[in-house]
């Protein structure tokens, strides 16, 4: 596998295209994940982000009528996915590594496991709190805090692992995490939250991949701020073309942003989806352009396995 940062290195300067999908839910086929990938290959993106979210807890009525609440994972794990996606497109998988739902034991077991398929990059994130909880809690014997979860990909780069007093083969992960030109929900204010990202990459992060924005001005800002505070990792700025009327409400209640003035404007004023769609790819366009025009490292699109869009959006920018 290359890093990303070779990746980076090897484009010498030149923007790349890469995307995020969404495992199939358990029991359908993988075949329904690559032909979401599949029309997004004539783009040669040089990786591909593999999504990864917490099991879900509901409530199982037995005979009795007793009630008991179990865990479910209602997607299949990131490391077969992964797998499957490098042998199948020739192209480096970065699997997400969450807090939420894993001991830190069940957490090495999985970096073993992609490293000893090759698969030496990582997206370390905390992950959201359980649906019917209004906090993050993390599993007994887990990761609180994203931070923690790094620690542990570095220990294991230098050759630690839990249980073992000796060293062993260190593994080779090269490690992103989140950044948010927004600032992150639950952190006072972007001064706050960039002293743990900094905290992050003195740690050993070596890119940044960031929250969907919609308005270029917060992303140029957000890597200002970030070289002020002494980052100079990359920072990949995350985008997702708006698809329907309702995401005006659904996206900025779930990942806490705002929406410019004048595409909430132009949505309001579509009569159908369809119309919607074709505003939020025109949008994205632009914002593709200007981002492209400073060079940022990589465009990258959160397509929740849907590829039409973004089809659409680099046959027009790259």
């Amino acid at each position: 596998m290359t890093k990303i940062t070779e990746h980076i290195r090897q484009a010498d300067g030149k923007t790349l295209f890469s995307f995020e999908i969404i495992p199939p839910l358990k029991g359908e086929s993988i075949q329904i994940l690559f032909n979401a990938i599949e029309p997004l290959m004539e783009f040669k993106p040089p990786f591909v982000d593999v999504t990864y979210h917490r099991e879900e807890v509901i409530d199982k009525q037995h005979p009795s009528g007793l009630l008991e609440r179990v865990a479910v994972r209602k997607r299949p794990g990131t490391v077969g996915i992964c797998s499957r996606i490098m042998e199948r497109f020739r192209v480096d998988a970065v699997p997400h590594i969450i807090c939420g739902g894993f001991t830190r034991d069940e957490t090495e077991d999985m970096l073993v496991d992609l490293h000893y398929l090759g698969i030496d990059n990582v997206l370390v994130l905390r992950g959201d709190p359980e649906k019917s909880a209004g906090v993050f809690k993390p599993k007994d014997k887990g990761h609180a805090y994203a931070s923690d979860l790094l620690q542990q990909v570095m220990d294991m780069n230098r050759g630690m692992l839990l249980h073992q007093e000796t060293e062993s083969y260190p593994t080779d992960f090269c490690a992103g995490v989140a950044g948010y030109p927004e600032k992150h929900f639950e952190a006072p204010n972007l001064d706050v939250d960039l002293k743990y990202l900094k905290m992050k990459v003195d740690m050993g992060a070596e890119f940044i991949v960031t929250q969907m924005f919609f308005d270029n001005r917060k992303y140029f800002d957000f890597v200002t701020r970030c070289r002020e505070a002494g980052i100079h990792v990359p920072v990949i700025p995350g985008l997702k073309p708006l698809t329907t009327k309702k995401q005006l409400t659904v996206l900025p209640r779930i990942f806490h942003l705002d929406l410019p003035d004048d595409l909430v404007r132009a949505v309001e004023a579509c009569a159908t989806d369809k119309d919607v769609k074709q505003v939020g790819i025109e949008w994205c366009v632009a914002q593709c352009r200007e981002l492209m025009n400073a060079n940022v490292p990589v465009l990258h699109f959160y397509t929740m396995s849907k590829s039409d869009p973004v089809k659409a959006i680099a046959q027009a920018v790259f």
